[in-house]
Formats: C-alpha cells, sequence, structure tokens
C-alpha cells in the first residue's frame, strides 16, 4: 500500500470523552437479543458491555445444545472465527515493541524459506490486508502444531494474486503468516505463543486454541439452520494450519479482559499488559478498502464512523459460531457479541446497546441515486474476467448491459450506484481503475479481484 494510504490519527481521537456513571438499564439490549434469536435463527448468543475498566453488564441467552436443550451460561466457551485476527495482530505487535520484528523489513529476513516474491511482502501488508495474497478459508484439516509451518513452507509465488501493496484485499492466509512469525520469533508453536505472551497475562484464563483443551470447559455446541432445523454442526471443524486467522475458543468474560486492556493503554487490574505501542498501531488506520473512504483497516481491526464515533470493530465466522467485538476507544465502551450458529451476529442489538452508552447521531438520510449512465466506453473497459486465487468474477457484456457471475452461480444484471460503484442481487461491486482507464480490480465482500490477461 502506498505511503498515501497511511493516516495519521490526531492526538484528539485518542482522548476519553467522560461517560455517565449513573448505571444503565439494559432492558432495551435484553428484548433486542431476544427478538434477534427468533428472527435471525440463532440458538444462543452471550453478550458483555464493558465501560471504562469494568465488566458492566454480561447475560447468556438461548440454547446452547438444541439437541439436550441447555441453556447458554455466561461463561461458556464459544468459537470466534476471524476475530482471532485482532489477537493474532496484538502477539506479532508485542514482538514488534520488543524490536525482534520491523515491521516494514522484507518477511525473508526472518523467514529464510520464502520463494522470491512472497519474501519481499512485510508484517505491515499481511497485517493491513496489502500484500496481494489470495483468500481462503478450508475448515478441516491437521490438528497438529506442525500444520501452521508446514502449510506455509510448501506457499510458491502463485499465493500472490497481485503485486504487493497494491490494493487492500482481505486475506486469511495472511494472518496464518502472522502467526507463523509469532510462532517462529517466540521459538513456541503458535497456540503456546499465544497463550504465553496474551491469554496468561490478560488473565483470559478460559481461552485457546486447542480444542482438546476448550472441550474439557462448559462449551456451547456450534449449529446451522437449514430447512427450518437447526443441527448440531458436526464434525466440528478444526484446521491447525489455519489456528491464527480465525480459531480461538473463549467467552465474554475473558474477551473483556482483552477490551479493557485495549481501552486502557495495555494495563488490566493495575498491571501493563501490552506495550501501549500495540493498541496505537492497532488504532492506526493503515489501509483504506475500494469505494469505501469513510472505513479503514487498522491491524486486526477495522475503523469507521458510526453516528458521530469513531468505532474499532472485527466479526467473525467460524463453522458453528458467529462473533463481534466493537471497541469505542475514545469513550471507553465496548461490546462483545458471541453466538452458536455460523456466521450469525446480533447487529440491531449491538446498536442498540452502543446507542445506550454513547450519544449518537440520528442515522445518516439515504442519499438520492445520481449515478451516471453506462456508456459503451464503461462496458468496453470493465467487462473481463477477475481472479483471487481459486475464485473467480466474470463481467460479461451483452445488449449494452453488464452482467456478472461469481464462481458457480448464475448471471446476474450490474446496475450502476455510483462513478465506480455497482450492484446485483444486493452484493457491492466497486470497479477499480488501472492505469489508461482500463479496470484494473473487482473489490466485492472485501476481496479484490485482479483481471485475467
Amino acid at each position: 500500500m502506498s505511503p498515501s494510504l497511511r493516516i495519521a490519527i490526531p492526538l484528539a481521537a485518542f482522548l476519553t470523552v467522560p461517560l455517565p456513571a449513573q448505571p444503565a438499564d439494559f432492558s432495551a439490549v435484553e428484548r433486542s437479543a431476544a427478538a434477534e434469536l427468533a428472527r435471525l435463527h440463532i440458538p444462543g448468543a452471550s453478550i458483555a458491555i464493558v465501560r471504562d475498566q469494568s465488566v458492566i453488564y454480561t447475560k447468556a441467552f438461548g440454547i446452547a445444545n438444541v439437541e439436550t436443550g441447555e441453556a447458554v451460561r455466561p461463561e461458556m466457551l464459544f468459537r470466534l472465527g476471524s476475530t482471532t485476527k485482532m489477537f493474532t495482530a496484538a502477539a506479532l505487535l508485542g514482538l514488534a515493541a520488543e524490536r525482534r520484528i520491523d515491521l516494514h523489513a522484507p518477511l525473508g529476513t526472518y523467514l529464510k524459506f520464502l520463494p522470491p516474491k512472497l519474501s519481499r511482502i512485510t508484517a505491515d501488508q499481511i497485517l493491513s490486508h496489502t500484500a496481494g495474497l489470495r483468500d481462503e478459508a478450508p475448515m478441516y484439516g491437521s490438528h497438529d502444531d506442525s500444520a501452521l509451518g508446514d502449510g506455509i513452507r510448501a506457499w510458491t509465488d502463485d499465493w500472490l494474486f497481485t503485486s504487493p501493496g497494491k490494493i487492500f484485499s482481505y486475506s486469511n492466509p495472511g494472518y496464518w503468516l502472522a502467526g507463523y512469525l509469532v510462532e517462529t520469533l517466540s521459538g513456541k508453536p503458535y497456540a503456546d505463543a499465544m497463550e504465553a505472551r496474551l491469554f496468561k497475562p490478560l488473565g483470559m484464563t478460559r481461552t485457546t486454541l486447542r480444542p482438546t483443551l476448550a472441550m474439557t470447559w462448559p462449551l456451547a455446541q456450534g449449529h446451522e439452520y437449514a430447512g427450518e432445523k437447526f443441527t448440531i454442526a458436526r464434525p466440528a471443524a478444526d484446521n491447525a494450519s489455519g489456528w491464527p486467522a480465525g480459531s480461538i475458543f473463549s467467552n465474554t468474560q475473558n474477551l473483556a479482559r482483552f477490551a479493557i486492556a485495549f481501552m486502557n493503554q495495555g494495563r488490566v487490574d493495575g498491571t501493563q499488559v501490552l506495550a501501549p505501542e500495540v493498541i496505537t498501531l492497532m488504532s492506526t488506520p493503515h489501509a483504506i478498502p475500494p469505494g469505501e473512504p469513510a472505513e479503514a483497516y487498522c491491524y486486526g481491526l477495522g475503523s469507521r464512523q458510526f453516528r458521530g464515533v469513531r468505532v474499532l470493530e472485527h466479526d467473525g465466522s467460524r463453522m458453528g459460531y458467529g462473533s463481534e467485538i466493537r471497541m469505542l476507544p475514545a469513550q471507553r465502551v465496548a461490546i462483545i457479541v458471541q453466538t452458536n450458529r455460523s456466521g450469525a451476529t446480533l447487529p440491531a442489538t449491538m446498536e442498540a446497546a452502543t446507542a445506550l452508552l454513547v450519544p449518537l447521531k440520528p442515522p445518516a438520510a439515504p442519499i438520492d441515486d445520481q449515478s451516471p449512465r453506462l456508456t459503451a466506453e464503461d462496458i468496453s473497459r470493465i467487462a473481463g474476467v477477475y481472479q483471487n486465487g481459486a475464485q473467480r468474477i466474470e463481467i460479461a457484456a451483452r445488449d449494452n448491459r453488464l452482467f456478472v457471475k461469481r464462481g458457480a452461480g448464475a448471471q446476474v444484471e450490474l446496475t450502476r450506484r455510483g462513478e465506480s460503484l455497482f450492484s446485483a442481487a444486493d452484493t457491492r461491486f466497486v470497479i477499480v481503475k488501472g492505469p489508461g482507464g482500463r479496470s484494473e480490480y473487482v473489490f466485492s465482500g472485501g476481496r479484490s479481484f485482479a483481471r485475467v490477461p
């Protein structure tokens, strides 16, 4: 990513805003959670809310196991999915704070086996999703610690779908590589390094990457919903080669300890656990997703303005589970949601909790669509095939219109919504121009796809 995309954050962005000390009435949050469980077909959920240095609210909802009817309890573990990335980032940034890695040095400096093109990417690029690495997230694989390194040692330069530093594109493998750096620089398997560097110092005593340890504690079973029926997601997904991108087991009480440390410059229970430099780097935007000028990606966290306040957040989806952590550092408020259905979060409940604790501006009014008409020149420069690893987008021209086909899906007409913004069946597509005005990338669902010559 070019230096022009690195944004300086003014000191005022980190100053705290005093909040009322009186206890909040969480009844609206509870009503919203109960309604969303029913509406979104989610068996159960757990919520924790942090203000300043304390957990001010925690409650579990619904069913932990549809076969036994056991209720969810706040101490139960859920799997996080991609919310794991903020923890992997924190561990690697802690090593950077100790001067054991230069975030802007070629990774070949530390991993001598990397092939030529991969050896030139940097930790900054993998943490900010600007390394040009393709994306995939296989749910099943080896359970052995060696799987992470074995997988990365087998990489070739074909893992790059475009040149490093050119564009933002969300990549799970980038965080596998970040986790392997944590493992290599710590001299311990990734799961043990995370325990030693983060979980134990933070007092996250019921947090682990190891399924055989997680199953010895109270655990909410993961579920799928299909055909108007819940089923337990079995066999449970596990792939040690992808743990750094999305596999932590934890509960809302433990996750609250990380949030407290994050919003208090690395301190929890009066102890400095995370270096302040780690918090600063994780709070600083490092990349702008195409077509999203009001949003940014930091290291392991997304940043955006939400109704007048700045939020740092990440959600996650793992087979059987969903999660979201939202932090408002200036107000020192955090909201944590975990669910036990694949990819599910509680968006209305998250908004209700945010509105309860922080003064928000009214939602912005919809903007009238003033889209320019699609011209013959537009059609010519946009039509083509775009690729990200095994994922493929085809845009075809027909009858002076454009049609998009993603993977094995059906062909759907593209409707123009702005100069570079299009939509099809409620999916956004951003067309990114290259030299000469011809489209070079299509950006959709957080991923970029490079034009195939």
